[in-house]
């Protein structure tokens, strides 16, 4: 039976994730102590993060610059990183105690990567906060407060902090009117229409995508799969075309600035397997020349213009049919509370005062790379400190 409704003037933060308990963490610098609900254990999404070892954040420091990597929330996120940026969360975690270092591909991890340690330091410093576990149901606007029924009971909140995921059921809001993106899959392994098996698990570097909307994405690794095409850049890929009908085609750019001619005349005896084995593995290079009807030890001077052309063709417009996700695969959510329902400057609802958002529960979402965390490391830091300056 639920408990009579009971009034705590207080901060009440739905969602103890990487953003709920940044935000706790600086209302309680300021002796704002609130109130976390979870019906699961605290922090536990940041664990799997980076492989477990907990990508904290990217060498971008620029913020312009850093938010160009998210799809969604790019110019949305300009005044928020400008408080709030790269640097900030490098001295936030150095501050709780953990060291951090950065990789050749620029992504920031915790010394002993250890994902684990992040949890455990983050729930050390905000465990003065009021810890409630149970699955809020709903939340509901009053004439002077916030009412949050869970499971169990039922509360009453002056402030509000939504910080549940991409993952969550938005219905809780359903009676503040809130308008919500649907949530789909983004940064996933692709579907193809073609079929990779014999080069499941074969990897490419430093390819380029063909055409427009990928201009500014440069180079990265593509992995075949069993069920089409995976890797970094095939993230990148689906979170762009996230809500993109399907099937669509890619090109991709396997190989550029190749002068084949030049080296087919170079290397007249050596077999056309071994000379683009060169180039890209050889595995992929047989499986190409079997798909183009060349035989693989043909010599390079039995190439002709028309076998030459295909096989450019093939490792400079790679082109690949796309009819689905990997439904296992998902990293991130596109989706979410719409940016247009809040404020910038602050994380606040424009239609309910006192009504804050942060994480991946808005619709923003980042590359691989430790774009997402940084989201939230972020937007949980603006809600609290305008939650803050609200309070004076």
């Amino acid at each position: 039976m639920a408990q009579e409704l009971t009034f705590n003037k207080s901060v009440a933060i739905i969602g103890a994730g990487p953003a709920g308990c940044i935000c706790a963490k600086f209302l309680i610098d300021s002796r704002i102590i609130p109130t976390i609900f979870d019906k699961g254990k605290y922090l536990r999404t940041i664990l799997p993060t980076g492989g477990g070892r907990c990508n904290l954040a990217h060498s971008e420091f620029d913020f312009k610059e850093l938010a160009k990597n998210y799809p969604r929330g790019e110019k949305f996120l300009y005044s928020a990183f400008s408080k709030f940026g790269t640097q900030d969360t490098l001295d936030f975690f150095n501050s709780i105690g953990i060291d951090t270092y950065t990789q050749e591909d620029n992504r920031i991890f915790p010394k002993s990567n250890s994902a684990k340690e992040v949890q455990e330091k983050l729930l050390k410093v905000i465990q003065k906060s009021d810890f409630i576990k149970e699955e809020v149901e709903q939340i509901e606007r009053l004439q002077n407060c916030y009412k949050i029924t869970t499971n169990k009971s039922k509360y009453a909140f002056d402030i509000v902090v939504l910080a549940i995921g991409g993952h969550s059921d938005f219905k809780i809001l359903a009676p503040l009117d809130i308008k919500i993106e649907n949530p789909v899959q983004a940064l996933v392994g692709l579907v193809t229409k073609e079929y990779f098996s014999d080069i499941s698990g074969v990897s490419i570097k430093n390819v380029k995508v063909n055409g427009k909307d990928f201009k500014n994405l440069g180079i990265g690794d593509i992995i075949f799969t069993h069920k089409g095409i995976s890797g970094p850049l095939i993230y990148k890929i689906s979170s762009i075309y996230a809500r993109k009908e399907k099937p669509y085609k890619i090109n991709l750019k396997i190989l550029e600035n190749l002068n084949l001619q030049e080296l087919l005349d170079k290397n007249p005896h050596k077999e056309i397997k071994n000379l683009l084995g060169q180039f890209v593995p050889k595995s992929f290079a047989n499986w190409l020349l079997n798909n183009l009807n060349i035989q693989e030890d043909t010599p390079c001077h039995k190439i002709n213009g028309k076998m030459r052309d295909s096989i450019l063709n093939k490792l400079t417009n790679f082109e690949i049919t796309i009819i689905g996700n990997v439904p296992d695969g998902e990293v991130v959510t596109c989706g979410g509370i719409n940016l247009k329902e809040i404020n910038p400057t602050s994380m606040e609802s424009r239609k309910n005062e006192g009504l804050y958002f942060c994480g991946e529960v808005m619709d923003v979402d980042g590359f691989c790379g430790g774009f997402n965390l940084q989201n939230c490391w972020t937007t949980g830091f603006v809600a609290a400190k305008s939650i803050i300056n609200s309070i004076k």
